[in-house]
């Protein structure tokens, strides 16, 4: 999702398709072909989509006309959605046309860039923010579009992507969880005879950083290098954030 999308944002899981025994002796691997049972994942649907209908009603956020005017009350809405419960929803999955390398390259674009890169910029000033989107639904021709946005408006999008003190973009859990996650990837790879050679972690305290000869611009300290990208990469660190004078 974009600058352009009026949204907001997604929570996006990827789950392995199998797991660590108990004893950690073995990996049981899912069934091929199956990933969810149908009949589980219609009926989970179909909850989160009634309750769902049920928060709107409750905040007053739903309208009904005509002869659906009497939905208005609580209890005739509740009588009506229980007939939605007793019935089979149907829903449908399918594997990615790409395969999984596309789906974790979509993700990638999302967990490791910002919501709008500077090349996307157009013009700006103190009332309008104007920048470049692609419009999908145009299928041949040139697809970038230039949409022109109130500062305010640009920024309250913009905001909907800033994550607020204490959460985190990417978070891990299961086999991933960062107290067992280098024993849990050794060993799976182990049992499953991979040939990846996991890499070593060079952020060890025997590493010596390299520093830079300049000083710092503020605070006259020692400037240490913590990443070296090419023209046109994506860094994969962050600066941290600017200390607030007293």
């Amino acid at each position: 999702m974009g600058i352009g999308d009026d949204a907001s944002p997604n929570i996006y899981m990827i789950v392995p398709g199998g797991g660590l025994s108990r004893d950690c002796s073995r990996w049981v691997a899912c069934k091929p072909g199956f990933f969810l049972h149908v009949r589980v994942l219609s009926r989970l649907f179909r909850r989160l989509f009634i309750n769902g209908l049920m928060a709107l009603h409750r905040a007053g956020k739903l309208a009904f006309f005509g002869e659906l005017t009497g939905l208005t009350d609580a209890s005739a809405f509740a009588t009506w959605l229980a007939l939605f419960r007793k019935s089979e929803w149907v829903v449908y999955s399918k594997p990615p046309f790409g395969g999984p390398e596309a789906v974790l390259a979509y993700l990638s674009r999302y967990t490791h860039r910002i919501a709008i890169s500077n090349s996307r910029l157009v013009s700006t000033d103190a009332d309008t923010v104007a920048f470049r989107w692609k419009d999908y639904r145009i299928k041949r021709g040139d697809r970038m579009k230039v949409m022109r946005l109130d500062t305010h408006e640009f920024f309250r999008r913009f905001l909907i992507h800033v994550f607020p003190d204490g959460f985190h973009r990417i978070r891990h859990d299961g086999l991933l969880a960062s107290a067992t996650r280098k024993p849990n990837i050794a060993k799976i790879r182990t049992l499953l005879g991979s040939d990846v050679v996991a890499q070593e972690d060079t952020s060890t305290s025997d590493t010596i950083p390299l520093t830079l000869r300049e000083p710092c611009p503020d605070c006259g300290g020692q400037m240490h290098i913590i990443e070296t990208f090419r023209r046109g990469q994506v860094p994969r660190s962050r600066a941290p954030p600017m200390k607030q004078a007293a």
